[in-house]
């Protein structure tokens, strides 16, 4: 029999892992840029290595479709046997072509390991960032351009804690040319103890500080502070415009609000990552202990993006809710943020 194959080692393997497929199912991993030979006890190819004569199954964990389509079809891989975990969709759905994997995996494993796609219209008023940005998360990329519209005239630096490829950290840097960028991470993955899956600690070591560096366009303006947080600030003090929280544990992230919270000036924007996750309440619950600290709730507008990002806005002294946010209709509060008329 052939085997099956996995093209990446990311956190798209690790969601593979995570939605039931075993790891002893797995042959290899195709990476573009390893880390190492293996990954989850596995081989690691480069794409020119892979045994394409041997692939019975490659499922593709990365949001570039298009780039892997070619690259397989280079390598003779028939589209028969891809099945296209991100980004399945041109005008049709690609990975509908593949039997393949309904023989190998089981259906219903293939049913969960799909996502569900809609074709979305893109608003004329979007178009800074490029094709290839808007190709990943449309919704969360998208978003953080026409915050970073808003920006003009609100002093401070940018910051991102939890960069892990610098995936989001690129383009805060491209739509922020100008502005400082701290960029927070241990390039190592979790805390020893922090992380409860394999799969998810393996798939968030696999980068470096220079990985990073390199997709940057404008890596002049970047700060790394590499370490764990807070131990890693080694004393920084800045005010803050824009910060992006994605450290996916209750822990990292309240140390995060601690700290960037009372930093960000009015008028100012952070983007918390993962909140409306379900596989990882634990951001949301930190939100909460960190408003109970603060003996307040922090108005915030919940994104439909891919993993349930919160933005939460600064507000100027003296301005109400309903000015920052517009208010909720009929009166109604948020489900996890309730109106309040206490202001940072």
């Amino acid at each position: 029999m052939k085997g099956i194959y996995v093209w990446g080692t990311g956190c798209g393997a690790s969601e593979l892992i995570e939605k039931g497929l075993s790891p002893e199912k797995i042959d290899g991993f195709v990476d573009c840029r390893p880390r190492g030979s293996e990954f989850l006890g596995r081989p690691v190819f480069l794409p020119e290595a892979l045994p394409a004569g041997d692939c019975g199954l490659l499922i593709v964990t990365v949001r570039q479709s298009e780039d892997v389509a070619r690259e397989c079809g280079r390598l003779g891989i028939p589209e028969d046997r891809i099945l296209y975990a991100k980004n399945p969709c041109r005008l049709e759905h690609r990975s509908k072509i593949c039997p393949e994997a309904a023989a190998l995996l089981g259906q219903p494993l293939v049913s969960r390991l799909l996502p569900r796609q809609r074709i979305l219209t893109e608003p004329d008023f979007l178009g800074t960032l490029p094709e290839e940005a808007l190709g990943g998360d449309f919704v969360r990329l998208g978003t953080l351009e026409l915050l970073c519209r808003r920006l003009e005239g609100i002093p401070g630096a940018a910051a991102e804690l939890g960069v892990y490829r610098g995936g989001f950290a690129r383009w805060i840097n491209f739509l922020l040319p100008r502005r400082r960028l701290y960029l927070f991470d241990s390039f190592s993955g979790f805390l020893p103890g922090e992380c409860p899956s394999r799969a998810f600690q393996e798939a968030h070591a696999n980068t470096s500080l220079e990985l990073v560096r390199k997709v940057l366009p404008h890596p002049e303006q970047a700060v790394f502070l590499p370490g764990y947080f807070p131990e890693s600030l080694k004393g920084l003090e800045d005010r803050f415009c824009l910060v992006s929280l994605d450290v996916d544990f209750e822990e990292s992230t309240l140390a995060g609000l601690r700290w960037f919270w009372p930093r960000l000036n009015p008028g100012g924007y952070l983007l918390l990552h993962d909140w409306g996750n379900p596989s990882l309440p634990g951001v949301g619950q930190a939100l909460e202990a960190f408003q109970r600290e603060r003996g307040e709730q922090i108005p915030g507008v919940p994104l439909p993006d891919l993993q349930g990002t919160l933005v939460l806005c600064k507000p100027f002294q003296g301005s109400s809710e309903s000015m920052v946010f517009g208010g909720m209709p009929d009166g109604l509060p948020h489900p996890r943020l309730p109106i309040s008329s206490e202001l940072p």
